[in-house]
């Protein structure tokens, strides 16, 4: 995943119009799109020579007030901030031996207790490593073979998943732009590169995206599903960090109280509850 400062920072510069920084846009056609590299250059307070080196990955150490300034004209938001920082300056470059990801017993346990809300544990590739009795009544990851336990696999690979999910755009969106972070985080990551290989291979819409170079943090929102045996269902989440495991979130569905969602979330759970046969 390497070039992905060069990539990232040529993506920004080019949704950003003259006219949108204070520059006049000079008659006649622009060679690219947005902001020429020099425009960057000339805000941010740096030479050209220096911010061509940066975006081509040539350069030295950046400090917090270059890419401060960079940020700041390319409009950046806090995520975008903090990732550009990330793969501008990215830690020590050895591979971590690939590791078996665990939901500690407390964990599962607490997955249990939220029994009126359907919840899951992701991991890091956004893998889904544990989910309780409403959660799977709701996507049915149980269904799943164990390699397939991954949202981006699950959103792209799975015909189902266009059927499920109504605004399917939307949320490949915003997989792709969470999983485009996670990988600013671990540029190494073996087990990632072969996950965003093998979805560039299988689906043109990945392969569009990741281009994109979107990023974005999935801490909250809302998600719309129909399900096939509930209906349709309007789901807005929430993520929280574990503690101690900082590879891992809980996601945890909230329907507002008395809806006509919450009232069909209880009727899966009573599903979800009865017993087999």
């Amino acid at each position: 995943m390497d070039g992905d400062l060069g990539d990232f920072l040529r993506s920004r510069r080019a949704r950003i119009q003259p006219e949108d920084v204070g520059l006049n846009a000079y008659g006649g056609r622009r060679r690219v799109p947005g902001l020429r590299r020099e425009e960057v250059a000339q805000l941010a307070g740096v030479s050209v020579d220096y911010y061509i080196r940066l975006e081509q990955g040539r350069g030295p150490s950046v400090s917090d007030a270059v890419l401060d300034a960079i940020a700041r004209v390319l409009q950046l938001d806090e995520t975008e901030h903090t990732y550009l920082r990330t793969v501008a300056r990215p830690g020590p470059r050895a591979s971590a031996p690939a590791t078996t990801q665990r939901v500690r017993p407390g964990l599962r346990l607490l997955l249990d207790t939220l029994g009126g809300a359907p919840a899951f544990i992701l991991g890091r590739r956004m893998d889904v490593l544990a989910w309780n009795a409403l959660g799977d009544a709701v996507i049915g990851y149980s269904r799943m073979p164990p390699a397939e336990l991954n949202i981006p696999r699950q959103v792209f690979l799975d015909p189902v998943a266009r059927e499920l999910y109504p605004e399917w755009a939307a949320v490949a969106a915003e997989t792709v732009a969470h999983l485009r972070l996670d990988a600013g985080l671990h540029p190494d990551d073996k087990q990632l590169a072969a996950l965003v290989g093998e979805l560039s291979m299988k689906s043109e819409d990945f392969r569009r995206l990741w281009a994109d170079h979107q990023v974005k943090a999935k801490t909250y929102g809302v998600k719309r599903i129909d399900h096939p045996v509930a209906g349709e269902l309007t789901l807005p989440y929430e993520t929280l960090g574990v503690p101690g495991d900082p590879g891992q979130s809980l996601v945890v569905y909230t329907p507002e109280p008395g809806s006509e969602t919450a009232e069909r979330i209880a009727l899966l759970a009573s599903w979800a509850a009865a017993p087999a046969g």
